[in-house]
């Protein structure tokens, strides 16, 4: 099955950059792994003689407080290099090669892939938390839970005493590479993903703070249309960003910042991420096994590629992701140099889109039955230039000889007509599955179109 949870899904990252000052500091930043943090941080803050109780509940706090500014991007957001800071000011104490108290390290060792989150949310909660003698504030108080926990408390009894009753400890969270959420490539009109999906969510929740930025009402949930760049080109407008619709570094970030202020994030009282919010129609990776519309699609690009590389595979588009298809995807990560391991994830699928694109058009004639080639990004209702020009052409000719096919005028403008020719050429050829039967113009769909105007 092709893996489905979102790039922006929780985990806990493999190691975590501190930066040794207050943010805007010039100071040093150092990388370590996540559990060294965390032992360092718990034996800077908390004593090993208190009851396990507490040390534990404090520890919860403290990887979740850190779990958080990693999700939320916090400091990346900004601009920052570092995930976190070792300023209490602003976060937690982080002391460079100071000894960790057995107890607390063996802890740590335990629990360390564990977090807090409000029941019915999934982002790691703000948990904000002081001393509790020299500071006090609204979250937990570190010597608050020594009592607690002499009065029997659990560590679970004693993170709700301070966070409210309606609270989760998420368990066996997995751990992965701690990498920036960036996509490999700027989105533009026509790219699709999970990518997307993430970018049309956010901006239509900062559209309820900022009502001047159009909702992204009728774009297909993970693919780039017209109304997905409208909000975009708004949005970077009012954040005075180049506003060109294209979504690279700068504008992902201010998206992200953006997003997390309005939903509080940061903050103890939250509102929160659900896992609906977190669906997309698209996986995250594809691999030997898997099966369907986005394999057949898959497929187009990395044929194209064995054509015009001697040394890849020339596949068959089958929709099957067999050993035929990942002997391909192989070589091809093995020639650019990148992980070697089949799997179709962000990495290999920007290589794909990349090395498409540039090769577009020398592709070799006979290498699909057509020889109109897919012009490498995804043709929705909304959108208008010289492929859509071309789109309409076909369609028009396809419909003189095939009364099913809605006829079209060929404006250049994607409009509903046009969407309903291509639904009716979809459901015709059996691409029977919803995603296909979508009206948008994918590889797959663009070759079947191509065929049938060629032999009309």
């Amino acid at each position: 099955m092709p893996i489905i949870s979102r790039p922006d899904q929780p985990f806990i990252p493999e190691e975590i950059t501190v930066h040794l000052g207050e943010p805007n500091e010039a100071a040093e930043n150092i990388t370590v792994s996540f559990p060294d943090y965390i032992k360092n941080v718990a034996s800077s803050e908390v004593y090993p003689t208190w009851p396990e109780s507490a040390i534990r509940a404090n520890i919860y706090a403290q990887i979740t407080y850190a779990l958080n500014r990693i999700y939320t991007e916090w400091y990346r957001s900004r601009g920052y290099d570092f995930d976190i800071s070792n300023s209490t000011k602003y976060d937690q104490s982080f002391v460079p090669n100071r000894d960790v108290y057995e107890n607390i390290g063996q802890i740590v060792d335990e629990i360390f892939n564990s977090y807090v989150a409000k029941q019915g949310r999934i982002e790691p909660l703000f948990t904000a938390y002081c001393d509790g003698r020299r500071t006090t504030c609204e979250g937990l108080s570190q010597w608050g839970t020594v009592p607690l926990a002499e009065n029997g408390y659990t560590p679970y009894q004693i993170l709700q005493h301070y966070y409210g009753e309606d609270i989760n400890i998420i368990r066996d969270v997995p751990v992965n590479a701690n990498f920036e959420s960036y996509p490999l490539y700027p989105l533009r009109l026509g790219a699709f993903g999970q990518d997307v999906s993430i970018i049309q969510h956010e901006l239509n929740r900062i559209s309820q703070n900022y009502p001047s930025i159009p909702k992204i009402v009728n774009d297909l949930p993970g693919i780039f249309g017209a109304e997905t760049e409208a909000a975009v080109k708004q949005f970077q407008k009012i954040f005075n960003l180049t506003a060109d619709g294209v979504v690279g570094s700068s504008t992902w970030y201010k998206i992200k910042y953006i997003y997390n202020s309005v939903k509080g994030l940061g903050e103890l009282i939250s509102e929160g991420i659900t896992e609906e919010e977190m669906e997309s129609p698209f996986a995250v990776s594809w691999q030997e096994g898997d099966s369907g519309y986005m394999v057949r699609a898959l497929q187009y690009y990395i044929r194209a590629l064995g054509c015009y590389y001697p040394d890849v595979p020339v596949i068959e588009i089958t929709g099957y992701f067999g050993p035929e298809t990942t002997e391909a995807v192989m070589a091809l990560e093995k020639k650019f140099n990148i992980i070697v391991d089949g799997i179709i994830g962000i990495q290999t699928w920007a290589l794909l889109d990349k090395l498409y694109k540039s090769i577009l058009n020398q592709i070799p004639e006979g290498c699909f039955e057509s020889n109109i080639l897919y012009p490498g990004y995804i043709l929705t209702k909304g959108m208008g230039d010289k492929n859509v020009t071309l789109l309409q052409t076909y369609l028009q000719k396809i419909s003189e000889s095939d009364s099913d096919i809605p006829k079209v005028e060929v404006t250049g403008y994607f409009d509903e007509t046009t969407k309903e020719a291509v639904r009716a050429i979809q459901k015709q050829y059996s691409m029977n599955v919803a995603k296909e039967v979508s009206g948008a113009v994918g590889p797959i769909t663009w070759n079947q179109i191509a065929v049938l105007y060629e032999n009309s």
